[in-house]
């Protein structure tokens, strides 16, 4: 700035100049100086391009190369100091740095400098400005009369150049003269003058004017002035009236722009053109036309921001005045070809898809307007929408039925040359869009449906909604179309497209395509030219494949709807009524889309588009099959195996893509046939992959083989964040709860990499945080025990770890242990999280956690929520001694203070530690156990509850049992026993026997326990297993093995059996040495279980050989004989011959001889595939919402269900109601199973939507045991499912032996 040359000068001036003229409309527009001054100061908060200009850039640029080394210098002072520990005295770095920077030599300089340089250049400016004024004024004296001498000059004639105007005032008498001057009865050169001070007047004063009336009328008679200078000046007062006055003011400026514009319609001394005879834009009298009209459509698409601050009747002028434009209809001459123009062309011209429209219909205050006027004056205006609709449907129709060339003006738009001309048929089809968005708004909105039906002038029948719809769908059937251009230009206009842009949105309202789309009439019709392809019949479509991708983007809508997937799957009919699947839309569908994938379609063999086609259609089944409902009625048609079969194919030819080489044009073709088939490749993967959003889809995947590759495919979506589809509004999470619910399924997680790679994120969120956050200050203590950062891999961890996956993933390994472990050493596995989160038993381990408590109560968190599974507890208990290491850590704990006195140190870990060891230690229902609170209550006793560090565990943690008291025999029970010890085994004996159970258990249920219900159930199954008609399984007569006392039981069973003995005698129900009559239980089962096995070619380890978790069900039976092991094996012998033991005895089908190859290999249990599966679909029928948030948290409903049905809900239920449990499925049969989930999900409804909310669902799930819930509450619930479903779930368990896979 020292060296301020005149070029530096003139730049600067430019420069300043810039900036002010960008900025003179907020200048201007200011009421005082000292406003204008105040939106200067603010200019960057206000302005988006205030970094833009060229002035802030060389102000910028010369500040950093003045002031840069200063900042730079006192930066690296703040820096050191606050490494040293130096408190600046600031709260941040860039306030000690601007201050000092302020405080500098170097800044004062600048400033003083800067001012002295701007100083000079406004002088300048100023000088040149008031030159310039002085030059203008002499010119206007030159051009003008004295009498127009102070007005300003515009030279704009376009009508939306309306802003950045200057204005001259005016009082009453000078506008009383002006409106003189304007009457029509003046001398052109008057009118002319007074129309230019007219438009350099504020708009405001002249509609404030006494003779506004008159001048309004002059305003409209001066836009028939030929001269296109003069009316282009008129048009130019409105729209400056329009972007600058309140709507009390321009209603009225409007409705006469309105009025003119249907007088000129109506009246014949005006030239409208003939439709056959076209538009030409450039002729002067239609360029004069439409700018009128896109006028008029501006103000229509602008006013719904700013009507609802006025009256309504300001906004019903306006309505009104519009629908009477569009509603003039000229009469036809004596031809129909010399029809004129309607003004709606005119409109559709200037507002193709009627946006004005759009606009007018959003809020529900102008919509009722709109909605009003319509049905009392102009439904005439929608009848001519339809009758356009209909004409050109009969046109496309022709035109197919001719086998010639349709005219199509969607191909207008992929050229890129501007038109001047367009033709008849062209205007036909612009009015048609224009009709097309317009009736597709009304029929979004209830009211807007209620106009119809409406009565056209040459049919009989009255025009429905589902009338309009049908007609939407046969248009996109036989409208011209071109793939290509789909696909190139994505904003064509095709009239599919367009339509089916229409339905599209019709499809995402609920309301709305209940009523529009929901019927089988509209079914029928998109379908039909599927109907006719798989017939072999002609099929009249303009372009085959186009057409049949849009059909099955509409129906793919449909079927991610409830209601709409319920009328594909059964139409009219009810969900049970399965007779006439052939008649239904999935029948079809899913025909169509096997022939498909078969390529068995002549007609589209060989076709660029058939991938295309291929993944559109399976993408509708796949919307059905991805539902419990869908893939039962899905089910016969082996679409899992078409699939898998084109993916074989489609693989084998991705692997042929070659590497590109530069000159090998020649191949190109080739080439893009070939990335065809891997896209086609990962859209069947991703398709085979959504058979995991069910229990029997799950295994339908499993016995494809494909289950590794879909994972892997799933695995590389989820690292990229990528949305599962474009219906679906989560994500991955419950497929992956699902997927992990299974041993094949971790098995796939691990060898795709997902595991290692959550695992790797888990532990850099949990020990080093987050790599892209600067850490200026240390992380705050988190104050919940897992931080929110890491609250979501806890969940994802939780859904993760099934019991079947825990045990391919840990089973039979040992953890690391190391002596040493690096800080850089990273886990990679789920045992690694066990050796360094939770076994963290030495001081290797403590020191190689940067967060040590924070991790290691993650991990006591963690295996909390994992004990909540007692086989996943009796895994790590019989591998790892976790009760000792815990006990340990307790005992390491604790301080002496005294010889005979040690107490605890309450902390977190500590706290957390005594939790589970009482968890795990202390078997029991929600009222036979106390388990200790991990919260620490104010005041002088915060942890009231006492820690342990050796067994017995403290007696405050058990609840106290009623001893066993002798209770006379209730008499109905008594009834029902001796009629039990005497059938007559007529027919019916089971269903009386049934019926007196039930009125038992619902009117007196605790009479349902002890010896009474022993006996109940021992002879009720004792009759079942000779009655042939209820003998499921038919086995070979069991050969007792006479070694069974020199058989040990694994290390699982043994801590199993302790556990069991444990509960039973503290329910007073077990005597002396029960401990080894339950032990030679368990072995005579597994022998005969054993000889009922097949052998099973699989690397997993649960199929290595007999079943590795323990025997809930067998030592539940154990317990409800009293220990009596002659009884309980006899019964359990006699059980396995019917269906139910099949989904009550876990050990039962495994592996087992009575299943299918298949599935016996897959090592998935019926209770998984059949009844998880079904306790899917009727939660998802019976308590939608308790559905919804198990889908939004992640986690599968089978998972859990699974985990209650494995372990006969033990710490779930108290002992009666497990007994209850058992009793009902065994007399009333192995539904109930199901239905009883379902109670239980009734029972926690509004707690699990809390818990959805609270994003801790699945902890309160495994964690809580089933509080206030008593199975004889709900049996009438029960028996009411039973009366709905009882008919289709029955008959799908008895089918596990030949399940369709």
């Amino acid at each position: 700035m020292s060296h301020f040359s005149i070029e530096d000068e003139a730049l600067l001036q430019s420069m300043l100049r810039q900036l002010l003229q960008s900025v003179r409309e907020k200048i201007t527009g200011a009421p005082s100086v000292e406003c204008s001054e105040e939106i200067l100061l603010h200019l960057e908060e206000t302005d988006e391009n205030f970094h833009n200009y060229e002035f802030v850039k060389y102000l910028r640029q010369y500040i950093s190369s003045t002031l840069g080394f200063v900042i730079e210098e006192e930066t690296d002072k703040c820096t050191s100091a606050q490494n040293q520990g130096e408190g600046s005295g600031y709260d941040t770095l860039v306030q000690h740095v601007t201050k000092k920077t302020r405080e500098s030599k170097e800044y004062r300089e600048m400033m003083h400098s800067l001012k002295n340089v701007m100083m000079v250049v406004v002088e300048s400016l100023i000088n040149k400005f008031e030159e310039d004024q002085m030059r203008s004024k002499e010119m206007q004296r030159k051009v003008k009369t004295e009498q127009h001498s102070s007005y300003h000059t515009d030279n704009c004639s376009d009508s939306d150049s309306s802003f950045n105007q200057s204005y001259t005032f005016m009082n009453q008498e000078q506008l009383l003269l002006l409106v003189e001057k304007l009457d029509p009865a003046q001398p052109k050169e008057v009118h002319q003058d007074a129309m230019q001070t007219l438009c350099s007047a504020p708009p405001s004063d002249i509609l404030n004017c006494e003779s506004w009336t008159n001048l309004h009328k002059h305003l409209a008679t001066a836009l028939l002035d030929p001269d296109p200078n003069f009316s282009d000046k008129v048009l130019k007062f409105y729209a400056r009236t329009f972007s600058s006055c309140p709507l009390n003011m321009t209603r009225e400026l409007y409705t006469s722009l309105a009025k003119y514009l249907e007088l000129y319609f109506l009246s014949e001394d005006n030239y409208v053109p003939a439709i056959s005879m076209g538009v030409d834009i450039s002729n002067p009298d239609m360029i004069s036309l439409l700018k009128k009209m896109r006028l008029l459509n501006e103000y229509q698409r602008e006013v719904p921001s700013f009507w609802i601050r006025q009256p309504e009747k300001y906004m019903e002028e306006i309505m009104e005045s519009t629908l009477s434009l569009l509603s003039v209809k000229s009469e036809p001459s004596h031809t129909a070809s010399l029809k004129s123009l309607d003004p709606v062309y005119f409109l559709a011209l200037v507002d193709l898809k009627a946006v004005w429209f759009k606009k007018w219909m959003h809020a529900y205050y102008s919509r009722a307007v709109v909605l009003k006027l319509l049905e009392k004056k102009y439904k005439s205006l929608i009848a001519a929408s339809i009758e356009q609709c209909v004409c050109y449907l009969e046109a496309c129709e022709s035109v197919v039925h001719r086998t010639c060339r349709c005219h199509s003006f969607s191909e207008l738009h992929t050229r890129n040359k501007q038109k001047n001309f367009y033709t008849g048929k062209e205007l036909q089809y612009i009015h048609f869009v224009h009709s097309l968005s317009l009736l597709g708004r009304l029929l979004i909105y209830k009211q807007g449906r209620k106009l119809f039906p409406i009565q056209l002038k040459n049919r009989k029948d009255l025009v429905s909604v589902t009338d309009i719809v049908i007609m939407f769908v046969q248009l996109i059937c036989c409208s011209p179309n071109c793939p290509k251009a789909l696909t190139v230009h994505t904003a064509n206009y095709s009239p599919a497209g367009l339509i089916t842009d229409v339905l599209r949105i019709l499809c995402d309202r609920k309301e709305c395509a209940t009523e529009c789309l929901y019927t089988n009439t509209v079914i029928e019709a998109l379908l039909q030219p599927v109907h006719f392809l798989l017939n072999e019949k002609e099929v009249h479509l303009n372009c085959r494949e186009t057409t049949l991708i849009h059909i099955a983007d509409i129906l793919a809508r449909i079927a991610a709807v409830d209601d709409g997937l319920s009328l594909l799957l059964y139409g009219d009919e009810k969900p049970s009524a399965k007779d006439n699947r052939s008649q239904s839309g999935a029948h079809t569908i899913v025909t169509f889309t096997k022939k498909l994938l078969a390529e068995d379609i002549s007609v589209l063999s060989g076709s660029e588009m058939l991938p295309v086609l291929k993944g559109a259609f399976i993408f509708v089944c796949r919307q059905m099959y991805s539902t419990c409902e869908g893939l039962e009625v899905l089910l016969p048609y082996h679409l899992h195996e078409s699939i898998v079969e084109t993916w074989k194919k489609a693989s084998l030819l991705s692997e042929r893509i070659p590497t590109p080489v530069a000159g090998t044009e020649c191949i190109s073709t080739v080439n893009q046939e070939l990335q065809s088939f891997a896209v086609l490749e990962e859209t069947l993967l991703d398709d085979l992959l959504n058979f995991a959003a069910t229990p029997k889809g799950l295994l339908l995947l499993q016995n494809t083989g494909a289950i590794t590759e879909c994972v892997t495919f799933m695995f590389g979506r989820f690292s990229k964040n990528l949305q599962v589809n474009g219906c679906e509004k989560f994500g991955y999470g419950a497929i992956v709860s699902q997927v992990a619910a299974i041993a094949s399924g971790a098995i796939a997680l691990e060898n795709s990499g997902f595991i290692k790679a959550f695992v790797t994120e888990l532990w850099a969120i949990l020990e080093c945080g987050r790599d892209d956050v600067r850490i200026t200050h240390p992380r705050s203590t988190p104050e919940d025990p897992i931080d929110r950062s890491c609250q979501k891999f806890f969940l994802a961890l939780i859904n993760l770890l099934s019991y079947p996956t825990a045990y391919e993933l840990i089973g039979q390994q040992v953890i690391p242990n190391k002596p040493e472990y690096s800080l850089r050493e990273v886990p990679t596995g789920i045992i690694d999280i066990i050796d360094r989160l939770i076994i963290v038993d030495t001081d290797a381990k403590i020191h190689s956690l940067f967060n040590y408590e924070q991790s290691h109560i993650f991990g006591l968190r963690l295996l909390n929520v994992l004990c909540c599974d007692l086989d996943i507890l009796l895994l790590l208990e019989s591998q790892y001694k976790i009760s000792e290491v815990l006990l340990d850590a307790q005992k390491e704990n604790a301080i002496t203070i005294s010889d005979n006195t040690r107490e605890f140190i309450i902390d977190g870990l500590s706290v957390e530690r005594n939790h589970i060891l009482v968890r795990i230690n202390v078997l029991g229902g929600p009222t036979e156990r106390n388990l200790p609170s991990r919260i620490l209550h104010k005041g002088d006793d915060p942890y009231p509850w006492p820690m342990f560090s050796s067994y017995p565990c403290p007696m405050c943690y058990f609840a106290g049992f009623p001893r066993k008291t002798d209770v006379r025999q209730d008499d109905d029970v008594s009834k029902l026993l001796s009629a039990l010890k005497n059938p007559d085994k007529q027919i019916g004996w089971i269903a009386d026997t049934q019926r007196q159970f039930c009125e038992i258990i619902e009117r007196k249920p605790y009479v349902v326990s002890g010896t009474s219900l022993a006996e109940l159930i021992e002879k009720f199954v004792f009759h079942l297993s000779k009655t042939p008609s209820e003998c499921y399984f038919i086995d070979r007569e069991y050969e007792a093995d006479t070694n069974v006392t020199t058989k040990s039981p694994t290390s699982v069973q043994q801590l199993g059996i302790k556990m069991t003995i444990s509960y039973g005698r503290r329910l007073n129900l077990l005597r002396e040495n029960a401990e080894n009559d339950l032990c030679q239980v368990l072995m005579q089962c597994e022998i005969f279980l054993k000889q009922q096995q097949t052998p099973v070619k699989s690397s997993l380890r649960s199929l290595q050989g007999g079943y590795v978790s323990y025997d809930w069900f067998a030592s539940s039976v154990f317990l409800i004989m009293m220990g009596n092991k002659d009884k309980t094996l006899t019964f359990l012998r006699q059980f396995s011959h019917l269906l139910v033991s099949a989904f009550l005895w876990m050990p039962r089908l495994h592996s087992s001889i009575h299943l299918p190859v298949d599935t016996a290999a897959s090592g998935i249990h019926p209770v998984y595939f059949c009844s998880a599966h079904y306790i899917e679909m009727l939660l998802k029928a019976e308590l939608p919402l308790v559905f919804s948030a198990f889908h939004m948290s992640g986690l599968a409903p089978s998972q859990i269900c699974q985990q209650w049905l494995m372990q006969c809900f033990w710490n779930y239920m108290d002992w009666n109601d497990i007994c209850h449990y058992i009793a009902i499925c065994i007399f009333l049969g192995s539904d109930y199973q199901i239905y009883m989930c379902i109670s239980v999900f009734k029972h926690l409804q509004q707690e699990i939507l809390q818990h959805t909310q609270n994003q801790d669902l699945q902890i309160f799930l495994k964690e809580e045991a089933l509080h206030g819930f008593q199975v004889s509450d709900y049996f009438r619930y029960m028996e009411r499912l039973a009366l709905t479903y009882r008919p289709v779930l029955l008959r799908d368990m008895k089918n596990i032996r030949v399940q369709s896979t």
